[in-house]
């Protein structure tokens, strides 16, 4: 069987790839190798949350049904972000959480995603450990030994207040627009900003179970920026369908980046001692204005590969308290074990509050450089890093650009693809660095 597992858990279209079917045997498969530390006689107790997809019922069903018919009692925890489920299989000290979700993707799509003791992120072992046992008869005990499920009653409340207890100061003066992306975030990250002392306005906040990241939410701005001007906003908060992510709009309908807000968040943090070693922890993809700026604000910064999951690994490997991607997953390792959007949100909005300056004076604290992006088709992608022409053209593009820009090579983890990433001081150069150093890749490393 080829591997189940992508970068965030089993993901696939619903009743398509990922069917009921799938769905208990990877439920099954979870419960032996997640619950086998389980050793006192009880039975293993797991948290299962989902988004609003209609998809997510069935689903949801056959994941609850396979835990319990595998001796696991199940907290339902209904519709609540990502995050939200880490936290709590943390908080009630289950042996392991389900989220059933497919983050930003549209309706179709749903995803399982499976979380460790903790709320932590499944190894790589982990994944292959489920996959394996799929293979082997299921657990299936009788009588007493058979799991319960039961509604996890107040998992909302739980969240919202873990949230609340975080913030370094109330939201009051601070007019916001959230924008939920008709998703997992719809109920609690308004009612968090409320009661934080937000003057909110909601938009996205509708779901139907089929309008999930459709036309909001963190991958389409537009509404979330009309909102914030339309109504004298100071900032605009977006979620995508999992709320694991946050991006953000200034007063002037500005797009306030995952780079921009974690400078912001990283100069509050040192401010108040809470930055340990002074360190953010980034992605490659991040840009270089904000390594420049965390030089000059006297915090180091600690790069990692592409996905949240490394990130954490850095963050874990360093006990850093603050990483994130450009893309809007920042975490905040005090506070939580995965991107936070709701989390991240209320502490962007706590800054503005407690500093009295706009988010767009806050996000001067760097200076995006243009960045471009070719993906370069139809070559060796693992010749990438050791082709002499290629590592020379690299060299040369590096020397002319100097300290304000830089060039990535990135192979694509599925196809024969380079991502060729330039940054430079102005676009007109990264343009024209990108598009040459592209050509020659292709020449170079041709199939």
């Amino acid at each position: 069987m080829s591997r189940l597992f992508g970068t965030d858990g089993v993901r696939g279209k619903a009743n398509e790839t990922l069917t009921p079917e799938l769905s208990l045997q990877l439920a099954q498969a979870a419960a032996v190798v997640l619950g086998h530390e389980v050793s006192d006689g009880r039975r293993p107790v797991a948290v299962v949350a989902r988004d609003p997809r209609v998809s997510g019922e069935f689903i949801n069903s056959a994941v609850r049904a396979g835990l319990a018919a595998s001796g696991v009692d199940v907290f339902d925890a209904g519709v609540l972000p990502t995050p939200a489920a880490a936290f709590l299989v943390g908080d009630i000290d289950a042996d392991f959480g389900v989220m059933i979700s497919a983050s930003h993707n549209p309706a179709p799509d749903n995803g399982i995603k499976f979380l460790a003791r903790g709320g932590e992120k499944l190894t790589d072992e982990q994944e292959d450990a489920i996959q394996r046992q799929m293979e082997l008869p299921p657990h299936r005990p009788t009588g007493a030994e058979v799991g319960r499920i039961q509604r996890f009653a107040d998992a909302e409340d739980r969240y919202v207040l873990h949230l609340l207890r975080s913030l370094p100061n109330r939201l009051d003066g601070v007019k916001v627009v959230l924008d939920c992306a008709h998703g997992a975030a719809a109920g609690c990250s308004p009612e968090a900003f409320a009661t934080a002392g937000a003057d909110v306005m909601v938009i996205g906040a509708d779901p139907n179970g089929l309008n999930i990241n459709d036309g909001y939410g963190s991958t389409h701005l537009s509404k979330l920026q009309a909102a914030v001007v339309a109504n004298g906003a100071d900032l605009g908060i977006a979620h995508d369908g999992d709320a694991d992510r946050c991006l953000a709009v200034d007063a002037d309908g500005n797009v306030i980046d995952g780079d921009q807000i974690m400078g912001i968040m990283a100069v509050a943090l040192k401010e108040s001692g809470a930055l340990r070693d002074d360190t953010l922890v980034v992605t490659v993809m991040s840009n270089l204005g904000l390594k420049l700026a965390m030089q000059r604000e006297g915090v180091n910064v600690v790069e990692t590969k592409v996905g949240d999951r490394y990130v954490l690994a850095g963050m874990k490997y360093g006990d850093y308290s603050l990483g994130g991607e450009q893309s809007g997953h920042v975490i905040f390792s005090d506070y939580g074990t995965t991107g936070d959007g709701v989390l991240t949100g209320l502490h962007l909005a706590a800054r503005v509050a407690a500093t009295g300056r706009s988010l767009s004076d806050l996000a001067n604290v760097m200076e995006r450089l243009p960045q471009v992006l070719v993906n370069v088709k139809g070559v060796d992608k693992n010749r990438a890093a050791s082709d002499p022409a290629v590592q020379a053209a690299v060299a040369a593009v590096e020397a002319r650009l100097g300290e304000t820009g830089r060039v990535l090579l990135r192979p694509s983890g599925t196809e024969p693809v380079v991502r060729v990433m330039v940054e430079a001081a102005d676009r007109e150069s990264a343009e024209q660095e990108a598009q040459e150093l592209a050509e020659l890749v292709g020449r170079e490393l041709a199939l």
